[in-house]
């Protein structure tokens, strides 16, 4: 009994290898199935350019498949749907209606100039016995594109399976390039249904794909599918919907099937039920919409991995630079052969060599005479004559020899230098000569490969990007609180994915994640998600408080590191001003001294450049400032499709007045009041006659720190003209 289960064990452990290697899995070298590569091989070999029965091509390949002649046939027909490598002439099946294709000996096949160009060349390929050893068959094919990301696969094996999503010619080439460039790139399926897909959560080869049908709303009754999801049929889907509509899920009055090259599938709805509704439910309960988990599983090097795209990409393309510098390498010596056997011969007859050995009998003495006759010339071969060599010249007929034109011979010999001096040249510059490689196969092939599917929202290609900013993030300015589980008037929308840029008054800002409900403190002047901030320029006007100078920044970069401080402006100075707004014209009263000319400064905001965050601000003027006026400007209108946009805003925002009255030290302050104006008390300083305001801190979600409501404005305006 142990044997016995000593020997199933055994045997089970062979067969699953071998299912797996030799049978299920593709190999990452060429794509291919065993199977596979032993239809096109075969093929290959019984090419004449002519098309060839199904049924002979199935036949010849089981010289080296081992499992009859169905799994061929299959194989070839499923090669062929895929319109890559073999050209059809009948019916091959129909893979929307999911029709079968017709018996072998009714259908032919041949191979497509592509699949000659890229797939064979026997003397770069290794080959192994066939099973019966009677052949020999490739062990992969030198293929020059990356077949298993074209072509797509699916296999199960022994305890693991392969799920392989096709993808554009097109695309993939150019992704070899920008490879080879060093430039980043992205791939994504497409497949020969056409179809809808959403890879937000596609994970480079793996992952989840939504794949979605193309429904027209011919009329409000009436709906067409033009496109199906891949994997699925006509069939298919015409009986999920008759399934759903037996259950109640959604209401028809007929379908019927028009499809022949294109999909038509035509619904017609029931009475009192919308096309509106309808699609909703076509996508909710029919295989209009299904779920796709890819598996890139491949054998690499005897061993089943999983890989991504991108590194199946990245491989196959260095397989190819590999293989075409092995071309060249192949070529250059026949090339080098070729020139030192013209040049052999051309001296050889050139200088009547033949004629000192007319009269010798020995053979030996024969080729040591012609060989020693060389010695004269060897600087003009490129190696050493060889005993080989001799004895191909002494082959030579003498009707060759009379006939011989040297002038000829000499312009093949510069011809062939040529295409040496060439090949040396791309074998030093085997990177670009694979790019250039590449690009002659997009001129010569791409056209024929358009993308069938259609990415849903380009923008959300990254799970990243495709969330949604649907979450309210709200700052709870009383507590000091951001979050989403908050409550609050102030908040913007954002995704669970997005970064919030937040500038302090203190001069401080960091850039964060999205958080249910995280303490950052008071005092916080302005926040917006990150990517969105990259696109306004910001303006701030702070004051040294030391030295009582006001400077302007302009700044429309932000740079960060997650989580951590910076500042945008010097520390040791006071925020004045905040704005993400343009065409501004600011009035600057100036503390009267004696001797002085005008009190008064007049800037266009716009006369600043923005700098980098780090920069240095740029001084108002070396005078005490002491008003402050802020208003649209006149000398800077923005013209938007031929309209004069003048000022900051459409809603005509009135820019506060700021008032400074203590001489020596001086703070630029405003209220802004929401709901009602606050009154403004005047306190009598202890050792002075001059008067000084207090006022309380701003709370505002206003990013403009002056920009106030009208009715603050006219208080505060009338309560400094009975202080004064």
């Amino acid at each position: 009994m142990g044997n016995l289960k000593n020997l199933i064990n055994q045997n089970f452990l062979e067969f699953a290898n071998y299912v797996v290697k030799d049978r299920a899995i593709p190999d990452i070298m060429d794509g291919f199935k065993p199977v596979q590569r032993r239809v096109l091989y075969s093929m290959f070999r019984m090419d004449d350019g002519r098309f060839n029965k199904v049924a002979n091509i199935v036949g010849h390949t089981m010289q080296f498949h081992p499992h009859g002649d169905n799994s061929i046939s299959d194989a070839l027909v499923s090669i062929a749907n895929k319109e890559l490598f073999i050209e059809r002439q009948g019916n091959f099946g129909n893979i929307l209606t999911g029709d079968r294709a017709a018996a072998a000996r009714y259908i032919e096949a041949r191979l497509t100039p592509l699949a000659k160009e890229v797939l064979f060349n026997k003397d770069i390929t290794e080959y192994i016995d066939s099973y019966d050893r009677r052949n020999l068959e490739p062990l992969v094919f030198p293929a020059k594109i990356p077949v298993l990301l074209l072509m797509g696969v699916e296999g199960i094996a022994v305890g693991m399976s392969t799920k392989i999503m096709p993808h554009n010619f097109n695309e993939v080439l150019k992704a070899q390039v920008s490879y080879l460039q060093g430039k980043e790139f992205q791939l994504f399926p497409d497949f020969p249904q056409g179809g809808i897909i959403d890879v937000s959560e596609y994970n480079d080869g793996n992952g989840k794909i939504k794949v979605r049908a193309v429904i027209e709303q011919v009329s409000d009754k009436k709906l067409v599918i033009r496109e199906l999801p891949f994997g699925t049929t006509t069939e298919s889907i015409i009986a999920s919907v008759e399934k759903q509509s037996k259950r109640g899920k959604i209401r028809i009055a007929s379908i019927n099937d028009y499809t022949t090259d294109k999909v038509e599938i035509e619904i017609n709805l029931a009475r009192g039920y919308t096309s509106d509704g309808a699609i909703g439910a076509l996508y909710a309960f029919t295989d209009c919409e299904k779920p796709i988990s890819p598996s890139l599983l491949s054998i690499h090097d005897k061993v089943p991995v999983i890989h991504s795209v991108t590194e199946i990409l990245k491989f196959t393309t260095d397989i190819l630079v590999k293989n075409l510098e092995r071309e060249l390498k192949i070529k250059l010596d026949s090339l080098l052969e070729k020139y030192h056997a013209k040049t052999l011969a051309q001296i050889f007859i050139e200088n009547r060599i033949y004629k000192k050995i007319e009269e010798l009998i020995d053979y030996n003495m024969i080729l040591n005479t012609v060989k020693d006759s060389f010695m004269p010339f060897e600087k003009k071969f490129i190696r050493e004559v060889s005993y080989e060599d001799v004895e191909k010249l002494l082959q030579l007929q003498i009707k060759r020899i009379s006939r011989f034109d040297i002038n000829k011979n000499q312009e093949e010999l510069d011809q062939i230098q040529l295409e040496i001096d060439e090949t040396k040249h791309n074998l030093g510059r085997i990177v670009d000569f694979t790019i250039d490689y590449i690009k002659a196969l997009l001129k010569k092939y791409g056209r024929s490969y358009k993308r069938r599917s259609k990415i849903d929202q380009l923008e959300t290609i990254k799970a990243k990007d495709a969330a949604i900013e649907n979450i309210r993030l709200y700052y709870d300015r009383a507590n000091g609180y951001l979050g989403t589980n908050l409550k609050s008037e102030e908040y913007i929308m954002v995704s669970e994915f997005s970064h919030v840029l937040l500038m302090f008054r203190n001069g401080i800002y960091k850039v964060v994640r999205v958080a249910k409900k995280d303490f950052i403190g008071n005092g916080l002047q302005y926040f917006e998600k990150a990517d969105t901030a990259d696109e306004l320029t910001f303006s701030v006007i702070y004051r040294n408080k030391a030295k009582n100078h006001c400077y302007i920044k302009r700044f429309d970069e932000v740079k960060y590191i997650l989580d951590k401080e910076y500042r945008f402006y010097p520390d040791k100075c006071k925020l004045e001003y905040f704005t993400t707004r343009h065409n501004l014209h600011f009035d600057c009263d100036l503390e009267v001294t004696p001797r002085m000319r005008t009190s008064l400064v007049e800037l266009e905001l716009e006369d600043y450049h923005a700098k980098g965050i780090g920069a240095s601000g740029n001084r108002l003027t070396n005078k005490n400032i002491i008003k402050i006026k802020a208003r649209k400007s006149e000398i800077y209108p923005k013209e938007e499709n031929g309209e004069i946009v003048e000022g900051v805003d459409n809603d005509d925002i009135e820019i506060a007045e700021v008032v400074v009255e203590e001489p020596k030290v001086v703070e630029l302050k405003a209220e802004v009041v929401e709901e009602k104006p606050k009154v403004v008390k005047e306190v009598k300083p202890k050792k002075t006659t001059a008067k000084k305001g207090k006022k309380e801190k701003a709370d505002t979600n206003q990013p403009d720190l002056f920009a106030a409501t009208e009715e603050f404005l006219k208080g505060s305006s009338k309560d400094t003209k009975k202080k004064k």
